[in-house]
């Protein structure tokens, strides 16, 4: 796979300049809706544009993605964590396995809530029968 070849965000691919350490929410949501859907993948240092930016530290990247999947999500998806050097710049794509033990929750903030993707967004879902 060539990331220039992905043009937009989708149904499969969502994109994040940054990760966002202290709003986990913002990119948990894309894991839990991947995790309850087909998959799919998440590149960090890649703008909504697809420009490539570079992220400072692709180690510690990893280790709060880590770190947050355990905090934040219920149950465990499996996931890999994959770094990719574009034009000498650093991204990481985590990529996100379609789930068996759905629905997959971001439990955080007094919430507990699964997502969907539907187009480029994920969305909550209204009622826990969309996974029966």
């Amino acid at each position: 796979m060539k990331l220039e070849s992905l043009i937009a965000e989708c149904t499969a691919y969502d994109y994040k300049l940054m990760l966002e350490e202290n709003k986990p929410k913002s990119w948990l949501k894309s894991v839990s809706a991947f995790a309850n859907g087909l998959g799919g993948s998440l590149f960090f240092g890649v703008d909504n544009d697809t420009t490539i930016k570079d992220l400072s530290d692709v180690q510690h990247t990893c280790e709060v993605i880590s770190s947050k999947i355990r905090d934040y999500m219920d149950p465990l998806p499996e996931v890999e964590m994959i770094p990719h050097k574009i034009d000498n710049l650093d991204i990481l794509q985590l990529k996100v396995h379609s789930g068996s033990y759905t629905p997959y929750y971001y439990v955080g903030n007094g919430q507990r809530v699964a997502f969907v993707r539907m187009g480029d967004e994920s969305v909550p879902v209204i009622s826990e029968q969309y996974f029966h």
